[in-house]
């Protein structure tokens, strides 16, 4: 009789097949680490083009990389781990000089020259209100005012209070930390109300500027580990989420049919939803030199009358839809990447942090976002779907709006956040410089 000591078990994977399970995102770990030494090593030699391949291999490697780390870390990945990481690190990367010269360039070119973050949120307005029930898109726009004007008054009033208990006073608690918070965003909100600062306080705008960015920043971190919790929130107490749906419809088989997940992907359909986008964007912008309204929402206004309206073709609406769950589903962490290094100054984050301010910041953004949420129970909206799209109020703008929904997990509320965060941060930024006015 033999010896069976000596005999291997038939079905024990050996230490290469185990590694080539293994995977970074979609992509198996070996084929993952050959395109990341292919791009580093274009980089440090200075052959890495500054131009769309080079930017979206950059924030491509990096935002898979980060994304999946932020999904398995312990605690980060229940409070947004992956938008925090892909947001943060790699602000801190350039602080540190940990990006060469190379690198930055590609990511600028695709960020800034190429402006994707634009192309993203038009191709995420068009799909996601295109793909929407009407019905709950009429009832969404016609009531997300109501727990916005209820947050924004919540929000203003809690953070003059927890200023005053620090021995903030009223006028720097209101002008430079809940306005910047609550204004927009950098582009749209704190520059033009530094400007308009600047101009009645008569001095340079790059004073008001310093001062007001770190409560903008802290703003928008709390809004992103906000909303982190309230996904987490939603999923034990599924009753309270719309998981992505703000408005209660009343009827779930009206919805699913009115609704285009289903249907077969048509990838020329999808080229087609990508023109949509773009002309709606561009007709945006066309508009916004006749009347004054921004163009991204008149972009979004344009997009909700052709759904309401049925003016667009059922199939056209299919590409839309379909290429707005591609990109979001693939391109949100590399987007997050490039929005780190161009718009997320760590060295100002830091400087920032005190524990008066942290908690005035933070107190402004709770207040709103705890009051979309119990409005929101009152105007038939799911509590945590409210409370994410108020929490876009307190966002950087698009930047901010992006972080916080793909925190949650929730872009198809990409519309409506865009209306908290346009329309909500346009009037804080005017009635902010009229009060400035009447008080200077």
């Amino acid at each position: 009789m033999k010896s069976d000591v000596n005999v291997k078990p038939k079905n024990s994977p050996s230490f290469i097949s185990k590694i080539t399970t293994l995977k970074i995102g979609v992509i198996p770990l070996p084929l993952y680490l050959v395109i990341s030494c292919v791009i580093f090593a274009a980089s440090f030699y200075g052959k890495l083009p500054a131009d769309m391949i080079g930017g979206f291999a950059t924030i491509m490697i990096m935002g898979i990389l980060l994304g999946e780390a932020g999904k398995n870390i312990p605690i980060l990945k229940n409070i947004g781990g992956p938008a925090i990481l892909a947001l943060f690190v790699p602000s801190y990367m350039l602080y540190a000089n940990l990006l060469n010269p190379s690198t930055v360039k590609s990511i600028v070119a695709v960020m800034k020259t190429s402006n994707f973050l634009y192309l993203y949120i038009s191709v995420l307005v068009a799909g996601s209100i295109l793909g929407m029930n009407r019905k709950v898109l009429i009832k969404g726009f016609t009531r997300m005012f109501v727990p916005l004007i209820v947050g924004t008054i919540a929000a203003v009033s809690t953070g003059i209070l927890v200023g005053l208990l620090f021995g903030y006073t009223p006028y720097r608690t209101f002008f430079f930390i809940v306005m910047p918070i609550i204004g927009g965003g950098i582009g749209e909100g704190i520059l033009p109300l530094t400007l308009s600062y600047s101009e009645i306080l008569h001095q340079g705008q790059q004073v008001f500027i310093a001062q007001m960015i770190p409560a903008a920043l802290l703003g928008n971190v709390v809004a992103i580990i906000s909303a982190g919790l309230l996904k987490r929130f939603g999923e034990k107490r599924p009753e309270l989420t719309g998981n992505g749906t703000l408005v209660k419809s009343g009827d779930d088989s009206e919805m699913l049919n009115d609704t285009t997940p289903d249907k077969a992907i048509d990838f020329s359909l999808m080229g087609a939803g990508l023109l949509i986008a773009c002309t709606l964007f561009i007709f945006g912008s066309l508009l916004s030199k006749f009347i004054p309204i921004p163009g991204p929402v008149i972009m979004i206004f344009t997009a909700a009358i052709l759904k309401i309206l049925k003016l667009m073709p059922e199939k056209m609406e299919q590409g839309a839809y379909h290429l707005y769950k591609f990109i979001s589903g693939s391109l949100t962490f590399p987007l997050m990447i490039g929005l780190g290094v161009l718009y997320v100054p760590w060295g100002e984050l830091v400087n920032a942090i005190t524990p008066a301010y942290i908690t005035i910041c933070a107190s402004t953004v709770l207040a709103m976002i705890s009051s979309g949420f119990f409005i929101g129970k009152y105007v038939n909206m799911y509590p945590v779907d409210a409370a994410i799209v108020t929490a876009c109020h307190s966002g950087l703008g698009g930047t901010g709006d992006v972080a916080i929904l793909s925190s949650s997990d929730r872009m198809e509320l990409m519309p409506f956040a865009q209306i908290a965060t346009r329309i909500g941060g346009a009037s804080m930024v005017v009635i902010a410089a009229l009060l400035m006015k009447f008080v200077s």
